[in-house]
């Protein structure tokens, strides 16, 4: 069975805080609140779309409308790869893994629709054998079953899996599901938190080296 690494979306593959941040700027914009910063953004993502508007409306001490998560999501949708990019390496390095024989499968917190069109609209989506999305599965991240759920749906077994990601839920749900985390310092999560992974990656060129280092050593 070839080797599966699975990785995070926003903040390991792609810078997607541009596109959020004028996503929810322009829905609290709508209801007369003020503006959010990106690094304000970037601080908020990781759990989710409902969580990042829940969050949002709570830094700014005012309740959400229940027509606010519809809202966000359909705009959202709509500009989801408008000024979002993926990180410096990863196109080159993720054909390199490919070629090497490598499954790649993608494990996010964002609906899984908004997910794929990002992808797609990067080119990125070709490399992939699945991606499990925020509402693929009953569970999410930190959750171990929705990173096991997108290990079966690629094919693979968490004994021959290494999780790449940039955030707290990425470690804890590898950690759950008995696998190795690589911590993408580059990314929104915090650099403490990647005391708690199995290896830290400074650039996305380091993950395959670091993942294969990681397959040499697993029984």
């Amino acid at each position: 069975m070839s080797p599966l690494v699975v990785l995070d979306l926003d903040g390991t593959l792609v810078d997607s805080v541009p596109d959020l941040a004028a996503a929810l700027n322009r829905l609290m914009s709508a209801r007369q609140i003020a503006p959010f910063s990106h690094p304000d953004v970037a601080a908020m993502v990781g759990d989710g779309a409902a969580a990042l508007v829940g969050r949002a409306f709570a830094r700014r001490n005012v309740a959400q409308d229940p027509q606010a998560l519809g809202a966000f999501l359909a705009d959202y949708g709509a500009h989801v790869a408008v000024a979002s990019h993926p990180y410096p390496g990863v196109v080159a390095t993720l054909a390199a893994m490919a070629a090497r024989g490598w499954t790649l499968a993608v494990c996010t917190n964002k609906p899984v629709d908004a997910a794929r069109r990002l992808l797609e609209t990067l080119g990125l989506a070709r490399f992939f054998a699945a991606i499990g999305g925020g509402d693929s599965f009953p569970t999410r991240k930190p959750d171990p079953a929705h990173l096991l759920a997108t290990i079966a749906a690629a094919g693979g077994v968490a004994g021959r899996a290494v999780m790449v990601g940039d955030h707290h839920n990425d470690i804890l749900a590898a950690r759950g599901a008995g696998m190795p985390c690589i911590f993408a310092a580059w990314g929104y999560g915090p650099a403490s938190a990647g005391d708690e992974a199995a290896a830290v990656a400074t650039g996305f060129a380091d993950v395959p080296h670091l993942a294969d280092a990681m397959f040499r050593a697993a029984p």
